[in-house]
This record gives structure tokens, sequence and C-alpha cells, in this order.
């Protein structure tokens, strides 16, 4: 523990290429390959890192402005994420989550209930979220240890529930790569629902634009980089900026548009080698069957309508939250990670900026009010954990990321609010989960060896 620790405590960016030098090892890529593919992809955490903080020392000030000029106040501060990761991490259950997340992983995937092994450690966080503010509302280590495993199960079937999607959406490259990060996992209901929903809305269900029919349309003036200079202006004069201050947060946009899919490129660098020699190691070894790598979604958050529409979403939701009934909390440290909200709805919404938009804003709604029904077991676990994080003067904290998530709330509800029935109804929930997944597995894969053998037997003909 004392080593998992250390390393957790090194940040995704020295974590992530130890692990894929380790895993490139045990998979027999020697050294050099897997420690080429380790530091392709720590530099593009890095990188990543360094952009979405160009992006949040430009936008904030801006939201900042506009809250001040609008009067956008609310009763519940907006502290970031890596609060939320702090309090994830800083408890009992967040100290063994990582070996924990991974004996649940390795038993399902012996009894066939999920194909993925989820080696983003780093977003282990998010399980490790859920599991700590339930076992400080219950004052039960075990709660806490059910909510967690509960978590872990939906967003692993949620993972191989839309792996095909994620490749056939963002290519090839992603072939055997499955994206089991919970936050994500948690909008492809509602990008289903919405989906439909447009789908029978005659006229609406006409407009189908994403990034490239917007540019072979526009030409110029659809392209990310002329966008990404019009959506800060556009925010610069919300702000009531002078026209030189709306020039400069235009280009700085500009620039993460464009930098952000190049740097993630990285990350399919590092990730191909080892992705490539996973499946020719389990074609061999595991005959009939076929596993996915868990990854980061940091892998496809370069997509240009995942970044057109969260820019378009940071004035729409500091609006809203003001007016929405019962909301609290106004997102403002947390809207550079809106971009995490898209990675598994572009697949089902293909890239269609209009739906995609509609899906982050009926997201991003039920987010706020999750993050206010959770703001008070959260501002309690930071006091309990590092109380250092809560500004002098405030009463009640909150974020975005799987603080405002809806799957967070619904299982912090049915595990500490509705006594035992509420565990039982979950439990029931994932062993459904559970089985319907083994049941597309086998399925798959028997298809898959039906596929394979006929084509073994033309070619001995």
């Amino acid at each position: 523990m004392t080593v998992i620790n250390y390393i957790m405590s090194l940040g995704a960016s020295v974590m992530m290429p130890i692990i894929f030098l380790v895993f490139g090892i045990l998979l027999g890529m020697g050294i050099g390959k897997s420690l080429k593919a380790g530091l392709s992809v720590g530099v593009g955490f890095v990188g990543l890192n360094v952009i979405t903080q160009l992006l949040a020392d430009n936008l904030g000030p801006a939201v900042n402005s506009m809250v001040k000029i609008y009067g956008l106040h609310l009763h519940t501060l907006d502290i970031g994420w890596p609060a939320a990761s702090a309090v994830a991490f800083g408890t009992e259950v967040g100290a063994i989550i990582i070996p924990l997340g991974l004996l649940v992983n390795i038993i399902m995937l012996l009894t066939k209930t999920t194909k993925t092994l989820n080696i983003d450690l780093w977003n282990y966080w998010h399980f490790a979220f859920i599991g700590s503010i339930v076992s400080i509302a219950t004052k039960s280590f075990w709660w806490g240890i059910f909510a967690a495993i509960i978590v872990f199960i939906v967003t692993l079937v949620g993972a191989d529930r839309s792996q095909k999607q994620v490749e056939s959406f963002y290519g090839k490259d992603l072939s055997g790569i499955s994206l089991p990060q919970a936050f994500c996992v948690t909008f492809i209901p509602f990008a289903i629902a919405v989906n439909w929903i447009v789908e029978r809305i005659p006229g609406l269900n006409k407009v189908d634009f994403d990034a490239k029919k917007l540019q072979k349309r526009f030409g110029i003036l659809g392209a990310p980089i002329f966008l990404g200079v019009i959506i800060g202006m556009l925010l610069g004069l919300l702000a009531h900026y002078p026209m030189a201050k709306m020039l400069q947060l235009g280009i700085i946009l500009s620039a993460v548009m464009v930098l952000i899919p190049r740097i993630t490129s990285l990350f399919i660098e590092g990730l191909s080698p080892i992705s490539n020699r996973s499946q020719e190691l389990i074609s061999k070894r595991f005959q009939g069957r076929s596993f996915n790598i868990g990854m980061t979604p940091a892998l496809v958050i370069g997509h240009p309508t995942t970044l057109v529409v969260s820019l378009l979403l940071v004035p729409t939701i500091l609006f809203l939250s003001v007016i929405i009934p019962g909301n609290e909390f106004l997102p403002l440290a947390s809207l550079s990670g809106l971009i995490y909200i898209f990675p598994l709805v572009l697949p089902y919404t293909k890239g269609n900026v209009l739906r995609t938009f509609l899906v982050g804003l009926v997201s991003l709604v039920l987010g706020v009010l999750s993050a206010t029904a959770l703001a008070g077991i959260f501002t309690s676990a930071v006091h309990i954990v590092q109380a250092s994080l809560i500004p002098a003067g405030t009463t009640s904290v909150a974020s975005i990321d799987f603080a405002a998530s809806p799957l967070a709330w619904l299982t912090y509800v049915l595990t500490t609010e509705i006594n035992i029935i509420g565990p039982i109804l979950l439990s029931l929930a994932a062993l459904a989960l559970m089985l319907y997944n083994r049941k597309k597995i086998i399925a798959g894969d028997s298809k898959k060896s039906a596929k394979k053998d006929t084509v073994q037997k033309h070619q001995t003909v």
C-alpha cells in the first residue's frame, strides 16, 4: 500500500508511464519499446495538463467577470476536481481502491462478466470518491466498499457495451480499447435518450452538422482554429472585455482547439504497441475469447465537436444554473473539465454538434442538481480529509466531475438513505448488468470463433 500510495502521489503524468512500462514488459515487448510507450503517454499527460491549465487560467477570469456582471451568485462554491480526488484517496476506502478494483476486475474477467482490463488506475479516484463519501455518511467502511464496487461494475459494463461504438466512431486506432471512466459512462444513457427524442422531432432530426461538415460547408469559418476565435470573442463580449482582451482570449481558445487534438495523438502513439501486443497474446493463449484494454478518455477528448460544444456550454450552464429550480451550485473551477462529459457521448451522436450540445445541456442540468444534492456530504468529507481546501467564509462546496454525476448521486442515495431496500436494488441492478454483459460477451466470442473457423476452412480449400 505504501508503494501504491507513493506512485499515486506522483500524478498521472508519472504514474501512467510506470504502469505502461511494467505492463509492456509483462507482455514481452522488451524494456525499450515499453519505455517508449510509457513516455509517450507521460508526455501526452504533461501536454494535456499544460493546455487545460492554459484554458482554465484564461477561461476562469472571463467566467468570474460574467458572474460579477450578471449577479450569478449561488450558495455552493465549486472547488474543482482536485478537491474531489483528494477526498477520494484520503480515506480508508480510497487507500485500498486500486487493489480492490483490480481484484473485482479479475473476478469479472474470469466469470466473463466483463472483457475490459481497466489499467486506467488514475481514474480509479471516481470509485474511491463514491466509496469515501458513503463511508463517511454511514460511518461504515464496508458500505463504502459496497458503493465503490457497484460503481466499478456499472462502469466496466458500460465500457464493454460502448466499445464497438467507440472503435467505429474514433477509428481503428482504438481497436480493442474501451473507456472505463465512471464519469464518462454516466452519460451514455443520456446520449441514447436524446438521440431517440431528436429522431422523432420533424425538422430537428434533419439537422446534421459534425465538425467536418461544418468545415466543409463554411470553409475556414467552420474550422476548429477559427471557431476557437469566434467562441473566445463571444465569451469575452459576455465578460465585457475590451477588444484587445477579447482577441487575446479568442486566440488562446483557438490554440486550445488546435493543440489538444495534436497532444492526444501522443496517447495513441503510446497505447497502440501495448494494445496490439495484448491482442496478439490474447488470440494465442485465449482462443475463442477477446479482451479490451481499459484506458483514459484523454485519448479522445481532442475531437473538434467535443471542444466546440464544451466551450459553448460554458456561458449556457452559467446562466441556467441561476434559474434551475432547487439548484445551489454554480460551476466555476470545473468548467475547463467539461470536455470529459463527451468521450462516450460522441459515438452515439456520431459527432452531431446539435445533438451533442443537447446531451451536454441535459447532463449539466442534472449534474448541477446532483452536485447540489451531494454538497452537504462533500463539504463534510473535505473538512475531514483536508479542510484547507475550503476557502475561508465558505460553508458549502462541490465540484463537477464525479461529484456532479447522477450515477454518484443515485448510488449515494440508494446506499445511505433508503435503508436495506436501496442496497438490494443496487445489488440486483449490478447483477442484472453483469449477466446481460456475460450473455453479450459469450455471443460475441462465439460469433468471432465461427467467423474464424469459416476463414480457416476457406484457406484450407
